[in-house]
């Protein structure tokens, strides 16, 4: 029997440690970090799990009994001042079936969020993350290396755990949407058809820094208006080879020097998007590839396009989501549908070695990565029902 009303004491609990405002401020590592993942410990013992973290900070509790098993789990660490489910909603969901005695491993990856690196835990659990990997691991915010951080926090040498993919059916992850499409159309529940690729891009624009009284128009060779125009034509050129739930997004512009009366001399763009399929990716990367071009015969700035980091798209396994639909049928007929995820989570990283699935339930307005982030309570108690009824008939099938 699931116990809901614990579920939702656990996440309370667990809002407790870190709270910012109305969220949580608990980036990996930090002795809030820590403490919650002590806490995880101590609740996955309570509930008859043989509990350990491993030397990358993975928080991983095995069932006794015998299989088959499923892996379950999400993330305890926090982007900064940021919300109180993201991630954690999945720990303690996770939990939630081992308590009611499903053959579930509950695991709470490290870093997800990215404080260090690009999904540390998972990908150290399937064995993507190499000695090297780790020594060049840099806090994001202020530099510091990994290993130094380990070892403040008592991690250094312990060893790092490697899943055992044949001892699991299936990995199931539970999360809320960081979306408007579910609150948007009424829907309690998201069945997710599968987890978005990226492509990211580098784009790196020279010029000629100069003065800005001194230089006439017809003179400058000016980088930053060369990227204003370039992101602008990509912005006019994509919706027509896009799909309907492709994203595109300039993270990041640097420019040098970056001065008041100065012309800038170079332009640095971080650009990136998304989306399920393949092929829609292929003709947005053509679309930007003739953008780039047209630029270059256009503008007196030349512009330089590198890829920086491509993930492909990860669908979800149909078995695994043929149990989510029919236990969302049951327990909320009318008011589920099928989405993707536009964020990427441990799941697309877990899904190189084992099928997967994740379930959505709404975000108030939308909003994630803020502290007022939320869900409504009766949402996260249903959500724990179709992934337990999910999980229950994909073990039967």
């Amino acid at each position: 029997m699931i116990d809901t009303s614990q579920f939702l004491a656990d996440l309370d609990r667990l809002r407790q440690i870190g709270t910012y405002r109305t969220g949580v401020h608990r980036p990996t590592f930090s002795p809030e970090d820590m403490e919650s993942r002590r806490w995880l410990v101590a609740a996955m013992e309570a509930v008859g799990l043989e509990a350990q973290i491993d030397g990358i900070g993975n928080v991983f509790g095995r069932h006794r009994g015998p299989g088959p098993h499923l892996l379950a789990g999400s993330h305890l660490e926090t982007q900064n001042q940021a919300g109180w489910l993201d991630g954690v909603l999945g720990v303690v969901a996770a939990l939630a079936l081992a308590r009611a005695g499903l053959p579930v491993d509950v695991c709470a990856y490290a870093d997800e969020e990215g404080h260090w690196g690009d999904f540390l835990g998972s990908r150290s659990l399937v064995g993507a993350l190499d000695e090297a990997a780790l020594d060049a691991a840099r806090n994001r915010h202020d530099g510091r290396p990994l290993h130094e951080a380990l070892r403040e926090v008592g991690l250094a040498g312990r060893e790092r755990l490697r899943l055992d993919p044949g001892r699991y059916k299936g990995a199931f992850e539970l999360h809320i949407e960081q979306g408007t499409q579910l609150e948007r159309a009424g829907m309690r529940i998201g069945v997710v058809t599968g987890i978005v690729g990226i492509r990211q891009w580098r784009i790196t624009i020279t010029g000629q820094q100069d003065h800005t009284g001194g230089t006439t128009m017809a003179e400058r060779r000016d980088a930053g208006l060369t990227a204003v125009r370039l992101l602008a034509a990509v912005d006019q050129e994509f919706p027509g080879v896009c799909a309907e739930r492709s994203v595109w997004t300039t993270g990041r512009i640097l420019l040098e020097p970056n001065a008041p009366q100065i012309i800038p001399g170079r332009a640095e763009i971080t650009f990136s998007f998304r989306d399920l399929s393949p092929e829609v990716m292929d003709r947005m990367e053509d679309c930007l590839r003739r953008v780039v071009q047209e630029s270059n015969r256009q503008e007196r700035c030349p512009a330089v396009l590198e890829p920086i980091g491509h993930t492909l798209p990860s669908p979800c396994d149909p078995a695994m989501r043929a149990a989510l639909r029919e236990a969302a049928a049951e327990l909320c007929p009318g008011a589920w549908t099928e989405m993707p995820s536009g964020a990427i989570h441990d799941s697309q990283i877990l899904a190189r070695v084992m099928p997967v699935a994740m379930l959505f339930v709404p975000s108030i307005g939308g909003i994630s990565h803020h502290w007022t982030e939320d869900t409504k309570r009766e949402d996260l108690a249903l959500g724990l029902e179709v992934l337990a009824g999910g999980a229950r008939r994909f073990l039967a099938g």
